[in-house]
């Protein structure tokens, strides 16, 4: 009795209050604190991660793009005096040739009988062809056949020796035959089934897939479809309230029949003007919609992709395994035990397999003698024709020679740029036959840019040849001149072109415009554009009780030069500020951006 009085006087002490209270106190700022600092990692985890390049200063150097045409600065056309027919063309479009070579021949007047006779010549040739395109023998099928029957012949021997050495193993031959092949229709059945998987997640089918793996992608797929609806509707709701101005109410307040009790086939309730509350109502919801659709296909491709890692991986497992369990079945069958036969069997085996091994030769030896003496007339009839070739020849030959033929020669050394006219075709007086470039010459390519750009232009400029495969053309820039067309403000640059180039090729030239030291350079990927002008995204920091803070801050600048990767602008913008090139999410001024571990 005395101890519980104590205890009470101990509770009604005002310094154990005291303490009770500290105590209390101190516990709920410590969960306060937890807490806050949770609250900040969870909304650091919302924000956009953003990656980031520092502004630098230096030389940059700015190139021009074009392309144009190859044009030979000398050329000359091959003509024919008088109306005659081409007969045969000795050259082809960019083929060089000599002065003094033939180019083509021509004739006076079409001859019938000359046509005649080539045609007889082109049917001569082309049944000699199909002679000589006629395959030798092959006996690969045959001598392979009579190969696997050896070696069939030499296995059904071995499982016969092998039967009778291990009679005594037989049953435990058999019981792990057994295994084995229950192993392999199990790992086969289930490579089907992954096999069906992996097909049903790539098609988003699951209609045939296995039951047991489609349920949670075919209840996310249905989550999917359900909120593409509601999106839908909701955006159906939505643009017929901004293209209309109708407002649609609940179904509970649709009325199909007005007062006079005729259907008007429009629901009652629905000419009423949507008010701006309803239609941002109705627009919220839209967004709302349009956000749980996202989410929803974000959950299945992302689980999608998830389990069909797996499938695969175990797909490559069951493989695996039916691989190994059929080369053991094989292996029983084949001769371990006999393949399950009788010693009776084996022999009788063996006895076919002999009998087949012998049929097989014998099939060949009669086919060789059979090809042997259809080849020696084959070669009779080839030399025939080859005779009846050769007479064709002559005759058309001497009926040439009767016929007036002229050849026409190169004037120059060059190459063949074109060619207008075809074999059996009649030229016209001063009409060119085909054109000619003087190859020694060279070769000239036109680009026409805006005027604007040229002012950093030089003549003198060695342009890099984008597309030089053969790694031998050169391009230097030889004439800036004005462009010619109407009412145009451009300008023409001309390149003096050299190397392996033909006429009439197109050919893709970077032109340097000159050096420039600059303050501030940064990558192409953080200049961006509006209606406002041109501006880039600069990372500040800012600080706060529970540390650094970054925020996104929008710089109008203006681009002074760029290459293929980095721009140099110019702007309230420093060299080592930081500015953004790539984002998680689209990120806008003022937006808190969270900074790329990496």
């Amino acid at each position: 009795m005395a101890d519980i009085e104590i205890k009470t006087e101990d509770k009604n002490n005002p310094h154990f209050r005291r303490e009770v209270i500290k105590t209390v106190l101190i516990v709920f700022l410590a969960v306060l604190l937890v807490l806050t600092f949770c609250s900040n990692t969870i909304r650091n985890k919302s924000l956009a991660e953003v990656s980031m390049e520092r502004t630098t200063s230096g030389k940059l150097t700015e190139r021009l793009r074009g392309s144009g045409l190859v044009e030979s600065n000398q050329s000359y056309g091959v003509t024919v005096d008088g109306n005659k027919v081409i007969d045969k063309i000795m050259v082809k479009a960019g083929k060089e040739v000599k002065k003094g070579d033939v180019l083509f021949t021509v004739g006076t007047e079409e001859n019938e009988e000359i046509t005649e006779a080539e045609d007889a010549l082109a049917a001569l040739e082309l049944e000699y062809n199909k002679l000589l395109l006629t395959p030798p023998a092959d006996y690969t099928e045959e001598n392979q056949a009579i190969k696997n029957a050896r070696d069939d012949l030499s296995a059904a021997i071995a499982a016969r020796d092998k039967a009778a050495a291990n009679q005594g193993n037989e049953d435990v031959a058999k019981q792990n035959y057994q295994y084995n092949k229950s192993q392999l229709n199990y790992y086969t059945k289930l490579q089907t089934k992954l096999t069906s998987m992996v097909t049903a997640i790539d098609t988003d089918e699951y209609v045939g897939a296995p039951a047991e793996y489609t349920g949670e992608l075919i209840t996310l797929l249905n989550a999917l479809n359900d909120a593409e609806k509601a999106y839908s509707e909701a955006s159906e709701i939505y643009t017929a309230m901004l293209s209309g101005g109708n407002h649609f109410p609940d179904d509970d307040e649709i009325t199909t029949e007005p007062a006079g009790g005729q259907s008007t086939g429009v629901p009652a309730g629905r000419e009423a003007t949507a008010t701006p509350e309803e239609t941002e109502s109705a627009r919220l919801e839209m967004e709302m919609a349009e956000t749980a659709r996202d989410t929803a296909k974000e959950a299945y491709n992302n689980r999608k992709y998830e389990l069909r890692s797996e499938y695969v991986a175990q797909l490559e497992d069951a493989e695996n395994n039916v691989d190994y369990y059929t080369s053991l079945t094989e292996d029983y069958e084949m001769g371990s035990a006999g393949g399950g036969m009788t010693a009776t069997d084996l022999d009788e085996d063996v006895r076919q397999k002999q009998r087949a091994l012998e049929d097989l030769i014998a099939q060949l030896d009669k086919t060789q003698k059979e090809d042997v003496n259809k080849g020696k007339i084959d070669n009779l009839d080839i030399e025939a024709k080859k005779k009846e070739i050769e007479k064709a020849k002559t005759k058309i030959k001497k009926l040439k020679e009767k016929n007036s033929i002229t050849e026409i020669k190169a004037e120059h050394n060059g190459i063949v740029s074109t060619i207008n006219l075809r074999a059996g075709e009649e030229t016209v007086p001063d009409m060119d036959v085909m054109t000619i470039d003087i190859a020694e010459d060279g070769y000239t390519v036109k680009i026409t840019v805006e005027a604007e750009k040229t002012k950093k232009i030089k003549k003198g400029t060695e342009a890099e040849v984008v597309n030089n495969w053969s790694g031998d053309i050169e391009a230097v820039l030889t004439d800036i001149r004005n462009d010619t067309t109407a009412n145009s403000k451009n300008r023409v640059l001309v390149f003096d072109v050299t190397g392996d180039v033909d006429s009439g090729s197109y050919i893709d030239l970077s032109i340097p415009c000159g050096n420039g030291s600059y303050d501030s350079i940064v990558p192409k990927s953080a200049v961006h554009e509006d209606s406002e002008g041109k501006f880039v995204l600069v990372v500040e920091s800012k600080s706060s009780p529970l540390g650094n803070r970054y925020y996104a801050r929008r710089v109008p600048v203006e681009v002074q030069a760029s290459d293929e990767v980095s721009s140099a602008v110019s702007g309230s913008i420093s060299n080592g500020d930081y500015v953004i090139t790539a984002s998680s999410a689209p990120v806008k001024a003022g937006d808190q951006v969270r900074m790329n571990d990496q």
